[in-house]
């Protein structure tokens, strides 16, 4: 018996990285995968996003697990393709129970205003416009889990305009998120639905693992590589590790989903290394 048996689990973000992650994992457990990812790159965002091949990666990934997926390419910030896509695998599935809300951009390097936005309206946006096309297809007993971030929990780290407008539209976003899952899960509990934040230090990623990354952790070189970086990425945690892997942030989302945390509802999880408590605001001293 897996801990998602019988369960439909939709994904935003799911090509790589977290998503996949979260449904190979899900799958693991028995659930089946509605899984979306926009598959093409946004202007103002200096790393490459997935690509379709990748999308078609985890579905090859959640059918070695036993479990179907029904995979469509679709945009966080465009409500009706989300709606689609979700429609497309209700049809499928049946129902739905759970949603992962995880895509997510981090636009650094860049002092443009559209960074701020394109960060907002894939990271806040997104997760609103998920959540807005599931609700009407969760039941009792359903699971809204949303992927924050350890920089909306500690002031001074992306929201800092040195690092950019992009970093600021994150931090915002993500903020927003932590902020959007407390009032949700107090609409939502006379409904039995629940809805959490998982909020991850790095994660070993493709988003961690980039050029623009490593000049924010080295701002000191001029053309630094992950070597260079690495020492610094742990700057974020307690434990002295430098990031934490998809896995265990998919081992929280798990928790999250299934029935174990059936009475658990605006949730903020930090999964940081105790990132939180090192770099956390302290109260004046009297």
């Amino acid at each position: 018996m897996g801990r998602l048996d019988g369960k439909v689990v939709f994904i935003t973000g799911a090509a790589r990285g977290q998503g996949r992650a979260h449904a190979v994992r899900a799958a693991a457990e028995g659930a089946d995968i509605i899984g979306v990812d926009i598959c093409a790159d946004i202007d103002s965002n200096q790393y490459p996003l997935a690509r379709r091949e990748d999308l078609e990666e985890t579905e090859r990934q959640v059918a070695k697990q036993g479990r179907r997926m029904v995979a469509r390419v679709a945009d966080v910030r465009d409500r009706g393709a989300l709606a689609g896509a979700l429609a497309d695998g209700v049809a499928e599935f049946g129902r739905l129970d759970g949603v992962v809300a995880q895509a997510a951009i981090c636009p650094l390097g860049t002092t443009d205003g559209s960074a701020f936005v394109d960060a907002v309206a894939v990271d806040f946006c997104g997760v609103f416009n998920t959540i807005e096309a599931a609700l009407p297809h969760l039941g009792a007993g359903a699971s809204i889990v949303a992927t924050g971030s350890l920089a909306a929990l500690v002031p001074g780290s992306l929201d800092n305009v040195a690092k950019g407008s992009g970093g600021l539209g994150y931090s915002w976003a993500k903020r927003a998120v932590a902020s959007l899952v407390h009032d949700l899960a107090a609409a939502l509990a006379s409904r039995n639905i629940r809805a959490n934040a998982v909020h991850p230090t790095n994660v070993n990623t493709d988003m961690l693992n980039s050029d623009v990354m490593y000049q924010v952790f080295r701002p000191d070189l001029a053309e630094p590589g992950r070597a260079d970086a690495l020492e610094s990425f742990t700057s974020q945690t307690a434990m002295g590790i430098p990031y934490v892997e998809p896995e265990d942030i998919a081992d929280a989302v798990l928790f999250l989903l299934s029935d174990e945390s059936r009475y658990i509802t605006g949730l903020q999880m930090r999964v940081d290394a105790g990132g939180y408590v090192k770099l956390r605001p302290q109260a004046p001293a009297f």
